[in-house]
């Protein structure tokens, strides 16, 4: 019944204007602040370890508008997974750093597009998708009953998303191989025995090795790439960073830091629209107690 639910929310909110659809979104974000839940304890949790340098009143302003953010992130997913593909894009306003991918298509080459847990990584999705006919990894989804809607909502403008499977890597080489353009979330805690510890805004975070050696087997570019939410609806900005010029990293291990740092890079240009109610330091050094592990919750004073 919990799928149905979620299917009649989508399609309801679908169509209505994106400043309606983000003021829920809002709603939703008071609601995560307000009342005890996971959500809330993580992402507080998370910017107190990544900002100690900010006072508790700045990390408590973080926390408000990252919530805020949150629910936008909730939401918003029924304007760019049911609305038509052409109407959906539309609500992209500027696209900056577009000609870094163009000119690595031109020159032949794969491109590896790096998209971090920040702003409306759905929406960056259905533009490379759109633009470059992207091939995309992706983790499947818990509740099986959402499975087609949501593949065929990101494939439906040419997109390929493919299972973080062998099928899928295999599928990920081919395309890189033909000089195509693949995507994944590199910053996903990967499954046990399959990633290494690196630091994430100076604590170690398991990280995945697959990106990096990725890129170092097939002499790949990693381009950045995340859409930043507009205020009060006005819709999305789209955005391309190269990675950081550097040596050939030494070893993975160098390697894969220099992604981690990247994405932090990323990070701080809208700190607020992070997804910091993901447990990314979730898995911890041999011995190290988890960060997660916290009294019962209490609802939060206003």
């Amino acid at each position: 019944m919990r799928h149905i639910l979620i299917k009649f929310i989508l399609y309801v909110c679908a169509y209505l204007p994106l400043p309606i659809i983000h003021g829920i979104g809002v709603c939703i974000g008071w609601g995560l602040l307000i009342f005890p839940n996971r959500a809330r304890q993580t992402s507080a949790t998370n910017i107190a370890l990544c900002w100690p340098e900010r006072s508790t009143r700045e990390q408590r302003t973080l926390l408000r508008k990252s919530l805020r953010e949150t629910g936008k992130t909730i939401i918003e997913t029924s304007a760019l997974w049911l609305r038509s593909g052409e109407s959906a894009l539309r609500l992209i306003k500027y696209v900056d750093g577009n000609e870094l991918v163009e000119q690595a298509i031109a020159k032949g080459s794969g491109i590896i597009l790096a998209t971090p847990h920040l702003g409306a990584w759905e929406a960056a999705g259905l533009y490379g998708s759109a633009q470059f006919k992207m091939t995309c990894l992706y983790r499947p989804l818990k509740m099986q009953e959402l499975e087609n809607l949501v593949i065929t909502a990101r494939n439906r403008l040419g997109g390929n998303y493919v299972p973080a499977t062998g099928k899928g890597i295999r599928a990920i080489y081919k395309a890189l191989d033909q000089g195509g353009v693949v995507a994944m979330l590199p910053d996903q805690e990967p499954q046990a025995g399959t990633g290494i510890f690196a630091p994430f805004f100076g604590i170690s975070a398991y990280t995945m090795v697959f990106l990096a050696r990725l890129a170092a087997r097939t002499d790949t570019p990693v381009i950045f790439s995340w859409c930043e939410r507009l205020s009060w609806g006005r819709g999305y900005h789209l955005h391309f960073r190269a990675m950081p010029a550097s040596e050939q990293p030494a070893n993975l291990e160098t390697a894969v830091a220099a992604i981690n740092q990247a994405v932090e890079m990323c990070v701080r240009e809208c700190p607020e629209q992070y997804q910091w109610s993901y447990r990314r330091f979730k898995t911890r050094p041999e011995g190290e107690a988890s960060f997660y592990k916290k009294p019962p919750l209490q609802t939060v004073k206003r």
